[in-house]
Formats: structure tokens, C-alpha cells, sequence
């Protein structure tokens, strides 16, 4: 009779313990704070497909002068960053042993025309003479051979002179055409030779992107692709269309070499400068979040999404893998479908699983 009281007693003391253990866990279960964010639902909108290489631009109209004479430099008449004309001197080189050469050709000519008029003269005596029955045919045809002979030598001297003053203008560095002059990294008194750089000579407002593809993209490539030349913060300062499309491999870089011609009317651009320039391949459909809604950690982006579990919202947190910026969102490439509610505001706060309230 105890023991089947006391049993008894256990039994309603373990129930009322039950009782109570789950009338608190449901207590603390309602009174969970649920932490107040603002969503927005991740919409599709379209998208360029896009990638970025790093490009050279190439003056399409860019001159480098190079001597076509040995010799010392004894005048350079423009500066850096000068505007030339064609046909403006720029530089002279020491013409004073050309000129000699020019000379001396010249002097010859003269001695020789000299003696073409002496043979001239010779025939018409001896053609009068041989008409008279003086001399004989032998005698005449010995005397046109002469004058042949010195007619012959004087066009000779007439071409090395005209050769030899053509090399004599090559002394004198003109522009080949109207544009800047670039940098001059010779000075007067240098001994230049038909290898030595003088100068550059770019005509502003056109200019080419040489850009190089790898060969896994090449067979997307198409004439009249769109380009774009970007800054670095992926502002566009032009854009462009394929113009030239290489068959060939570089077989050291397993590129292909793509051009887009690049108008620079307002002078933004340089010759010669690297720049990003962005191949637009197509459009797509993508998600793109809020910037705002996007955290960094450990090089991982991540961005909060909020559930729906058991009829509450729960935070959960996404990793992500982004593209560029559109205006002030994030193209997502994956981690985030549209549909999904994003939590764009009072992520600091949030932990995985956290119980959230959306604000208006």
C-alpha cells in the first residue's frame, strides 16, 4: 500500500515537471525577439554578357621618324607636344659632306657638258666635211660615236647629281604629316644612324584597341562585335566595334588579336596607354541585388536571404559569386535566384538562422 503511493506520487510529480518544463519552452518560443530588416525581392533584368581584357591602344595614324642618313644633329626646331604641318622641319642633320658629294657631282657635269658641246661642234665640221668629199665615212661615224659617247656620260652625271641631291634633302627631318610631336630622346650634337629614333609624329582622334582574347573565347568572336573602352571604375569613356579579327594564334601567349578603332575627339586617350577594354558577347537575363545588401568576408562575398520556416522568416545567409555593377546593384552569377527575399538593411545585426521581421 506505501509503495503503490509512493509510485503514485513520483508519476504526478514527473507530469506536473513535464507540464512545467514545456509551458516555459513555449513561453521563451513566443518571446523570441525577431529582428526588424528591410527585403527586397531579387528581380531578373537583362544583361550584357560581358568580359574585360586589358588592351594597348595604337595610334592609327602614329609616325616614328628615323634617319635615312648618317650624321650629327646640328638643329632640332620643334619641342615635345608641339603641332606640326606636313612637310615642317624638325630636325638637320650635318649635310656639309653631302653637299661636297653634290659639288663634286655637279663640277663633273659641267666639264662633261663641256664636252659634249666640243663633240657636238666636231661632228657638224666633219659632216660638212664628209658632204664635201673631204673626209670619209669613217671619219664621220668615228665623230657622231664621240658625241654619242658624251651625251651619254651627261645624262649619267645628271642622274648621279639628282641622286645625290635627294640624299641631300634627307639631312633635313620634315613631318610626314600634320599632328604632336612626341618625345625627342636625341639631342643636338648626337650621332644618329638610320636606326636611331628622333621622334614620333601623332595625328589625334584615332586610335586602336589591339586587344588579345585567349584562344578558349575565339570561336565567339565575330566581326562587328561590340566593345567597350572602360575606366577603372568601369565608367565607359567610348565604344566601338570589332574591326579586324586575327586568323592566327600567338603561339607564345595562346591569344588571338582583336582590334576595335576607337574614336578620340576630345584627346582622353594616348597612344601607346593600357586600358580595360570590355567584349560584349550577348545579352542574357540575371539577378542583380542591392550593393547595400552585399557583405565581404575572406574574400567570399554573401548576402542574407530570408526563408520562409514554419511560418516565420529566417535569415540565412547566401555565399555568393557577383559580376560587375549595374547602376547601384550587383549582377549575381550564382547564390541568389530571382524571387529571393534579400535583406538589404540590419544584416549587421544578423546571424545564420536568425528570426527576422520585415519593415516597410
Amino acid at each position: 500500500m506505501v509503495r503503490t503511493l509512493g509510485l503514485g506520487c513520483l508519476l504526478v510529480a514527473a507530469m506536473v515537471s513535464a507540464a512545467c518544463s514545456n509551458s516555459v519552452k513555449g513561453a521563451s518560443s513566443q518571446d523570441v525577439p525577431r529582428i526588424p530588416v528591410k527585403i527586397e525581392v531579387a528581380r531578373s533584368v537583362p544583361l550584357s554578357d560581358t568580359t574585360e581584357y586589358v588592351a594597348t591602344l595604337k595610334s592609327r595614324d602614329s609616325a616614328i621618324l628615323m634617319p635615312q642618313v648618317e650624321g650629327q644633329i646640328t638643329e632640332i626646331s620643334v619641342r615635345s607636344g608641339d603641332h606640326v604641318s606636313a612637310g615642317a622641319v624638325m630636325m638637320q642633320i650635318d649635310p656639309t659632306k653631302q653637299q661636297a658629294t653634290v659639288n663634286s657631282q655637279e663640277h663633273n657635269r659641267t666639264a662633261q657638258e663641256a664636252n659634249l658641246k666640243w663633240a657636238q661642234s666636231q661632228y657638224e665640221r666633219t659632216s660638212g666635211l664628209y658632204a664635201a668629199g673631204v673626209v670619209s665615212k669613217q671619219d664621220l661615224d668615228q665623230s657622231k660615236s664621240t658625241l654619242d659617247n658624251a651625251q651619254a656620260q651627261v645624262r649619267a652625271l645628271d642622274a648621279q647629281v639628282q641622286e645625290q641631291q635627294v640624299q641631300l634633302r634627307y639631312y633635313r627631318v620634315t613631318a610626314p604629316t600634320n599632328g604632336i610631336v612626341g618625345d625627342i630622346p636625341v639631342r643636338v650634337g648626337d650621332r644618329v644612324t638610320t636606326t636611331s629614333m628622333l621622334t614620333t609624329v601623332d595625328k589625334p582622334g584615332s586610335l586602336e584597341a589591339y586587344i588579345y582574347v585567349p584562344v578558349e573565347r575565339s570561336s565567339q568572336l565575330k566581326a562587328e562585335m561590340p566593345v567597350q573602352i572602360v575606366d577603372g571604375t568601369g565608367n565607359t569613356l567610348a565604344d566601338s566595334r570589332i574591326s579586324f579579327l586575327s586568323p592566327q594564334v600567338d603561339n607564345t601567349t595562346q591569344t588571338v588579336l582583336v582590334k576595335a578603332r576607337i574614336a578620340n575627339n576630345e584627346d582622353k586617350l594616348r597612344n601607346m596607354q593600357f586600358i580595360r577594354a570590355r567584349v560584349i558577347w550577348g545579352m542574357r537575363q540575371g539577378p542583380v541585388v542591392p550593393v547595400l545588401a552585399v557583405s565581404r568576408i575572406g574574400g567570399q562575398y554573401f548576402s542574407f536571404v530570408a526563408e520562409d520556416q514554419n511560418g516565420k522568416l529566417v535569415a540565412r545567409q547566401k555565399p555568393l559569386r557577383i559580376g560587375e555593377m549595374v547602376g547601384n546593384d550587383y549582377v549575381v552569377l550564382e547564390g541568389i535566384k530571382p524571387g529571393d527575399k534579400v535583406i538589404v538593411s540590419g544584416t549587421q545585426f544578423l546571424v545564420d538562422g536568425a528570426l527576422v521581421a520585415p519593415q516597410e
